[in-house]
């Protein structure tokens, strides 16, 4: 059988990245036509109240400072954490059910646990896990 060769010119190569170009040239020349219309046809009455802060329909009263108690977020953070941490398990669970991966993948997943572990214990240890 005889090779055949493909020549590929510069022609080409380029001809295939200006459609990609012009297809985001496009894209951004939508996305700037849609906001000028909208900046153009939108009614602008300014009143008192329009600008006020708004915050989710209730009228700002005092001033803007509060404390807030950051434990609540850090009990969020870390379940975050633990949750996007938990989702691994499962394709390593199905990588471990496969033949051949059996050894290795178990070693691998008790080093990610272990790391997860030694930051729970950090948590602990800086008393981030105290609710008082």
């Amino acid at each position: 059988m005889p090779e055949t060769t493909v020549v590929v010119t510069a022609a080409d190569y380029f001809q295939s990245y200006s459609v990609v170009g012009l297809l985001a040239v496009i894209g951004v020349l939508f996305v700037a036509v849609a906001f000028g219309a909208g900046r153009l046809l939108r009614p602008v009455v300014p009143t008192p109240e329009k600008l006020l802060t708004y915050e989710c329909g209730v009228d700002p009263v005092g001033e803007g400072w509060a404390h807030t108690q950051v434990r609540y977020y850090v009990y969020a953070f870390l379940y975050v954490i633990f949750a996007v941490d938990s989702i691994f398990l499962f394709p390593w669970a199905t990588v471990f059910a496969a033949g051949g991966y059996g050894a290795t993948t178990l070693v691998e997943m008790f080093i990610f646990l272990g790391f997860l572990a030694v930051g729970l214990l950090y948590a602990y240890k800086k008393g981030v896990l105290t609710w008082a």
